[in-house]
C-alpha cells in the first residue's frame, strides 16, 4: 500500500511519515517538490504516484499574516486541498485533510463537537473551512480531521518558541485567556491513520485529553522543560489578557474540540495533554 504525504518537512508530515503503519510505503512530498496550488502539478505528482492514500498535511498556518495576505491563504488552504482531492478521485485514491479549531468562533462554553455551527473569525479559519467544503465538493468520502495547538520536536509551534524564549530571558508573558488542548503530532499522526485506515470519512476532531489555557501550557513547558534538563531553571510566566497582547487575527477564546465521537470509532482514549507533553520533552532531553 502507499500513500502520499503533502507537507514535508513540518512537524506533522515529519511524524505521520515515520509513524506509517506496517506494510505501508510514504513519499512525502515538500513544497519545494510539490506545490499544491498548481493543480497541473498535482494532478501529475499523484497520477505518477497513484497511492492508495493522501495524507495532505500542507497549510498556510501563519494566522496574522493571513489577515494581510488572503490571496496567499486561501490559494494553500482551500484550492491546495481542491486540487488534492480532484486528482485523488480521478485516480481513485481515498484522501485525508488536516483541518483546525480556528473554524469556530469560541464562544461556546462547551467542547465543539463536529457537528456544530462553524464561524471562523479571521481569514485563516475562513480560508481552512473553506478547503474542508472544497475537499467534500471533489471528494465527498473524504476524511476531514480537525485539530488545534499542535506541538512537537520538528517544525515551528508554540512549544519551541516558548523553550527558547525561556532560555534566552528567562520570562515569558503568555495570554491566559485563550482555552483549548495541546496536541502532540505523534498523537495526531497516530490518529490520522487510524481513522484512514477504518474507513472513516466526513469530519472528526482529535486533541489530547484535557482543557488548557496558553499560560497553562507555557507554565508546563517550563516545568517539564526544566526537568527534562532542556532549561537550567524553571521560567517565570506570566499571565496576560488577550486585550494586552493585541494581534491582527483574532483568536477563539474557547475552542476545545469534544473528540467522543472518535475516540468511539477507534476504541480509545488519547492521553492527558501533559503527560504527552512530559513524555515529547523527555524524548528531546535525552537527546541532547
Amino acid at each position: 500500500m502507499k500513500a502520499l504525504v503533502t507537507g514535508a518537512g513540518g512537524q506533522l508530515a515529519t511524524e505521520l511519515a515515520a509513524r506509517a503503519p506496517e506494510g505501508w510505503d510514504v513519499e512525502a512530498l515538500a513544497r519545494r517538490d510539490l506545490d499544491i496550488r498548481d493543480a497541473t502539478a498535482v494532478d501529475d505528482a499523484v497520477a505518477f504516484s497513484s497511492p492508495d492514500l493522501i495524507l495532505n498535511a500542507a497549510a498556510y498556518v501563519a494566522v496574522d499574516k493571513a489577515e494581510s495576505d488572503p490571496d496567499t491563504a486561501y490559494a494553500v488552504n482551500r484550492d491546495g486541498p481542491a486540487n488534492l482531492a480532484r486528482a485523488a478521485a480521478r485516480v481513485g485514491s481515498r484522501i485525508a485533510h488536516v483541518s483546525t479549531d480556528f473554524v469556530f468562533d469560541g464562544q461556546k462554553s462547551r467542547a465543539y463537537t463536529p457537528d456544530d455551527a462553524t464561524n471562523p473569525l479571521g481569514v485563516y479559519g475562513a480560508s481552512k473551512l473553506a478547503g474542508e467544503a472544497a475537499v467534500r465538493a471533489e471528494a465527498p468520502a473524504a476524511l476531514i480531521l480537525r485539530t488545534a495547538w499542535v506541538y512537537g520536536p520538528h517544525g515551528n509551534n508554540f512549544m519551541k518558541t516558548m523553550l527558547r524564549l525561556m532560555a534566552e530571558r528567562g520570562e515569558v508573558r503568555v495570554v491566559a485567556d485563550q482555552i483549548g488542548t495541546p496536541t502532540a503530532a505523534t498523537g495526531l499522526a497516530d490518529t490520522l491513520w487510524a481513522l484512514a485506515l477504518a474507513g472513516a470519512r466526513g469530519v472528526h476532531h482529535h486533541t489530547d485529553a484535557g482543557v488548557a489555557s496558553w499560560y497553562d501550557f507555557a507554565e508546563a513547558i517550563g516545568e517539564e522543560g526544566h526537568a527534562a534538563g532542556l532549561l537550567a531553571a524553571v521560567p517565570r510566566v506570566i499571565p496576560i489578557s488577550t486585550q494586552a497582547f493585541p494581534t491582527p487575527a483574532r483568536r477563539p477564546a474557547f475552542s476545545v474540540l469534544d473528540k467522543s465521537s472518535t475516540w468511539s470509532l477507534l476504541d480509545r482514549r488519547p492521553a492527558h495533554w501533559r503527560g504527552v507533553l512530559r513524555g515529547v520533552l523527555g524524548e528531546m532531553g535525552a537527546r541532547t
